[in-house]
């Protein structure tokens, strides 16, 4: 790899790359760095607040662990990073909003290491745009305080790319021989799958360098160990695990999900069915930009002759949308992050390029001042996005409560079983169990429902006019907020 060795300082403030007799200049990157991580913490306290309660996925994770709610199903493709993360706080405490809290301060702690990681190859100020670039998207913000796996991969992706391009630098830099083990190991700990995806362009490049490629392959294995073991131990092996998870994901195959993605980007959180209209263009006009930034990116930094340090995350940013892209038919916003985390450095070399590349000083003034009136206008955007996306979370998650309320009422109470429509997450806020007979989350038979029903408070929900499983027919029924209970005889004896 060429080091740019000629590359002189005013090239440097040019392409985003850092001159190698600039490594006094680094110490100005921990401010900048600290003051974008520290934005992020605090934005996603006032924009997301800490009151917003659990989601569908989040009650799943956080119920592996809490000690106020039983275990709701598993399924075939999810880790249990997450609950592990979340473990400290949700297995003795049921406050959402200190899970909130300490996720969010967790989240910006991850992003200023994941960051400071890169800064022996960027610029500190591309470095802290590149940072403020993923930090400040709707997404980003919504689930860095989430009990979701996703943008723990991202800051996994950030930093063991970085880390990885340390060590072929420099072998004898033992923190980042570190980094990469430990960046591999917590995207694999939160999504096994989705870390092989990051890490192919990573394990081709260390195909000639033994020791790399076994640190990166031990990294790999350490965070999926413990999914691997489970896969013989509850789910019939791993070829099994892996095939139920392609099941559940709609069957893993070509299906071309731009369209989906785009139709995502307004807020919804899960598109299955996509079926909704396009948002507004100004809502999608930074997705559409993201690539051609980024090839710009990567055009200066070939020209510079430091093209590694933008050419691999770039690399790692397209492996790592494939799957989300081209093979599973459907789409939700979070699954990108990934991308979106890599895809920031080169997107952000190419944003530097555009400002410093005219000459004079009135066209560098006119640069300047149309990329950071766009940039204003994105930022802008990607707050009406994410407050329509907290309201409408925040409206389903207080319906589920109203539910999981109306259901005291009835006499359903803890312990207690629910099945049926959105059973895992109001069983979770009622303080029940769940059990599906049929559909993704099967954990159960109609049978054992029904002997079920004779020894404890159990409720199958139904939306209106649809049809109560059959063994549930007989039973009494209830509106519960905006759905119909099916409250088993054993409930209303012991009301």
């Amino acid at each position: 790899m060429a080091d740019g060795s000629n590359v002189t300082t005013t090239d440097a403030s040019r392409t985003g790359f850092p001159p190698p007799t600039a490594r006094s200049r680094r110490r100005w990157v921990e401010p900048w760095l600290a003051a974008v991580a520290g934005a992020f913490t605090l934005a996603q306290l006032v924009l997301v607040r800490p009151d917003l309660g659990l989601g569908w996925d989040e009650t799943v994770y956080v119920s592996q662990v809490s000690g106020q709610v039983p275990a709701a199903f598993f399924s075939a493709p999810r880790a249990r990073g997450i609950s592990l993360l979340v473990a400290p706080i949700a297995s003795w405490s049921d406050s959402t909003a200190l899970l909130r809290v300490y996720l969010a301060v967790l989240s910006g702690l991850a992003l200023y290491f994941a960051l400071r990681v890169w800064r022996a190859h960027v610029m500190p100020r591309v470095l802290a745009l590149a940072g403020a670039l993923f930090a400040s998207l709707w997404v980003t913000l919504f689930y860095g305080p989430q009990a979701m796996p996703n943008y723990w991969v991202a800051v996994g992706a950030l930093a063991c790319v970085g880390c990885f391009l340390r060590v072929r630098a420099n072998a004898g830099d033992r923190a980042a021989w570190w980094g990469v083990f430990a960046g591999a190991a917590l995207m694999a700990w939160m999504r096994p799958m989705d870390a092989v995806y990051v890490v192919l362009p990573l394990l081709v490049l260390a195909l000639r360098r033994p020791r790399l490629l076994a640190v990166l392959a031990a990294g790999l294995l350490a965070g999926a160990g413990e999914w691997v073991i489970e896969a013989y131990v509850s789910y019939g092996g791993l070829a099994q695990r892996l095939s139920d998870a392609s099941g559940i994901q709609g069957g893993l195959g070509l299906h071309p999900a731009f369209i989906d993605q785009v139709r995502s980007l307004g807020g919804r959180t899960l598109c299955r069915p996509c079926t909704v209209s396009a948002p507004n263009p100004l809502v999608t006009l930074w997705w559409f930009a993201l690539p051609v930034l980024a090839a710009l990116g990567a055009v200066t930094a070939v020209r510079a002759r430091r093209a590694l340090p933008v050419l691999l995350p770039l690399a790692c940013a397209v492996t790592a949308a494939v799957p989300y892209l081209f093979l599973i038919g459907y789409a939700a916003p979070r699954f990108l992050l990934p991308a979106y985390a890599l895809l920031a450095l080169p997107v952000a070399h190419g944003l530097a390029h555009l400002v410093s590349a005219p000459s004079r000083g009135s066209a560098r003034t006119v640069a300047v001042s149309l990329v950071a009136a766009c940039l204003a206008a994105h930022v802008a955007v990607q707050y009406v996005v994410l407050e329509h996306t907290v309201r409408s979370s925040a409206a389903n998650r207080d319906g589920w409560s109203r539910t999981a309320s109306a259901l005291h009422t009835l006499g359903v109470r803890p312990p207690c079983l629910l099945s049926g429509y959105e059973a895992v997450p109001i069983a979770f806020y009622a303080g029940c169990g769940s059990a599906q007979a049929g559909g993704h989350d099967t954990s159960t038979s109609a049978a054992a429902l029904v002997r079920a029903a004779h020894r404890t408070s159990l409720a199958v929900l139904a939306q209106p006019g649809d049809r109560p499983p059959a063994y549930a027919r007989t039973w009494s029924v209830e509106r519960v907020g905006a759905l119909r209970a099916y409250v088993a005889p054993f409930v209303r004896q012991g009301r």
